[in-house]
C-alpha cells in the first residue's frame, strides 16, 4: 500500500536518512537491473555515499568499466545527442512554458472577445465605446469568423437537405 506523495526534503535525522538511503539504493539498483533485462541495454550504476566506505557499483566493477568505455568511444555527436546540461534543460523548459503561456493568452483573448461580443449584443452596446481600436479590430475579426461559421453551417444544412430530398426521390419515385 502506498503512503502517498513524499516531500523531497533533506532528512535531518541520521538514522532515518541512512535507512532511506539503503531502501532507495536497493530500489534504484533493482530498477536498473529491470531496465537492462527488459530492454536489452547495457547500463551501470556507481553510487558514492558517506554511509559506505567503498562506492557501490552495479553489476560489477568490470562491467561498469566496459559500459563507460563503450560510452567514451562513441562519437561526440552520439554522446551529446540526447544529453542536456542544466542550462540547456532550463532553456528548453522555458521555451515550452512560454509557448504554453502564449497559447493560453491567445485562448483567453478569444474567450474575452466572445464574451464581449455577446455582452454588446444582449446587454449594453455602450461597451463598444470603451474599447481601443485594436480591440475593435479583433472583435470585428471574431464576428466575421463567427458569421462565416454560421453561413457555412447554413449552407451545409441546405446542401444536406437537397441531398436528402434527392435520395428520398430516388428511393420513393412518384407514381406516373
Amino acid at each position: 500500500m502506498s503512503k502517498g506523495k513524499v516531500k523531497l526534503l533533506f532528512i535531518e535525522n541520521d538514522a532515518k536518512r541512512r535507512a532511506a538511503y539503503k531502501k532507495r539504493k536497493k530500489g534504484l539498483l533493482n530498477k536498473v537491473s529491470e531496465l537492462t533485462t527488459l530492454c536489452g541495454i547495457n547500463a551501470c550504476t556507481i553510487i558514492y555515499s558517506k554511509f559506505d566506505s567503498e562506492p557501490d557499483v552495479w553489476p560489477s566493477t568490470l562491467a561498469a568499466q566496459q559500459v563507460i568505455s563503450q560510452f567514451k568511444h562513441l562519437p561526440e555527436m552520439m554522446k551529446e545527442r540526447k544529453m542536456l546540461n542544466q542550462e540547456a534543460y532550463l532553456r528548453e523548459r522555458i521555451t515550452k512554458l512560454k509557448e504554453q503561456l502564449n497559447k493560453q493568452l491567445s485562448e483567453n483573448h478569444e474567450k474575452d472577445l466572445v464574451e464581449l461580443m455577446f455582452k454588446c449584443l444582449l446587454i449594453d452596446k455602450r461597451e463598444l465605446d470603451k474599447l481601443s481600436s485594436t480591440d475593435l479590430d479583433d472583435l470585428e475579426e471574431k464576428i466575421e469568423k463567427k458569421m462565416m461559421g454560421i453561413n457555412s453551417r447554413l449552407n451545409g444544412d441546405a446542401k444536406k437537405k437537397v441531398i436528402l430530398d434527392i435520395d428520398e426521390a430516388q428511393t420513393n419515385p412518384a407514381p406516373p
